[in-house]
């Protein structure tokens, strides 16, 4: 059993944090203390916690210093930093020191070495699926009508494809249609993925968006929001195929209700 009294929340952008904030007060935490980041978070955040200390991305040394001088030993890592930004660091010395070290250079290792710097003072980072098990993706079909027996070839197509890819660090979401490939996740992220593919496969594509076959649960956990189906909306996307279990549903009833209005068909496998 985790001990509810104080949390630290390491805040990236979207709603992510304000629906881990909110279910951690639910769970018992009586204390939350966020660190926020300029041009990324919420402000929001602000208001669901007790202490908010808003950093430029690559301020490590004032990151520690914050959670040690708060008493933070468990903290979680929700929402993403714009890939655009960890290309565009402002680091201090820590996070100078911590980025020569690195051999590759993205969101996953960057990220490890945080966590390894937070163990050195004492702080544990989190599954970032915790206090969330009620918004991970169920198993099979859970919004929209049944998929087409080409729709369910296209997601079995895709998924090796996907998680191959995934593998190599390279992205975690495909689109597919009618057994081609039509888009593959790089720098420019999941919902521009679902544009270009969109774009290309005019109407009825297949998005398939998969965990790392490694995943390090404590962060990059892949994650629907309502925007990604506003996106899929757009593009006329017909299904989002995800990774039950390993999935967040970030507003859950809100993503599911979306995903039906607009006749898009979420499946867990």
């Amino acid at each position: 059993m985790l001990p509810l009294d104080h949390l630290g929340i390491i805040a990236g952008n979207g709603i992510y944090p304000q629906v881990l904030a909110k279910a951690a007060r639910s769970a018992g935490v009586t204390r939350i203390s966020a660190v926020a980041f300029n041009g990324e978070t919420d402000p929001k955040i602000g208001e669901l916690v007790d202490q908010i200390d808003w950093l430029r991305v690559g301020e490590l040394n004032r990151l520690l210093s914050v959670f040690r001088k708060s008493g933070v030993c468990q903290a979680i890592m929700a929402g993403q930093i714009a890939p655009r930004n960890l290309f565009h660091l402002h680091p201090d010395w820590r996070a100078l020191l911590l980025l020569a070290k690195l051999k590759r250079r993205n969101a996953a290792s960057i990220f490890s070495a945080i966590a390894v710097e937070l163990e050195k003072i004492g702080v544990t980072l989190l599954p970032a699926t915790t206090f969330l098990q009620d918004l991970l993706a169920p198993k099979d079909l859970f919004a929209g009508p049944k998929l087409s027996l080409r729709e369910k070839s296209d997601v079995e197509f895709g998924w090796n494809i996907a998680k191959e890819i995934a593998s190599f660090d390279i992205g975690q979401t495909i689109v597919v249609k009618n057994g081609t490939v039509l888009a593959v996740e790089g720098f420019d992220g999941t919902n521009e993925t679902i544009r270009r593919g969109g774009a290309l496969g005019r109407d009825k594509s297949v998005v398939i968006k998969v965990s790392k076959p490694n995943q390090d649960m404590r962060f990059d956990v892949p994650v629907i929001g309502v925007e990604t189906i506003r996106v899929a909306a757009e593009a006329k996307v017909r299904v989002i195929a995800v990774e039950a279990d390993r999935t967040l549903l970030l507003e859950r009833d809100r993503v599911i209700e979306a995903a039906s209005d607009a006749s898009i068909s979420m499946v867990g496998r």
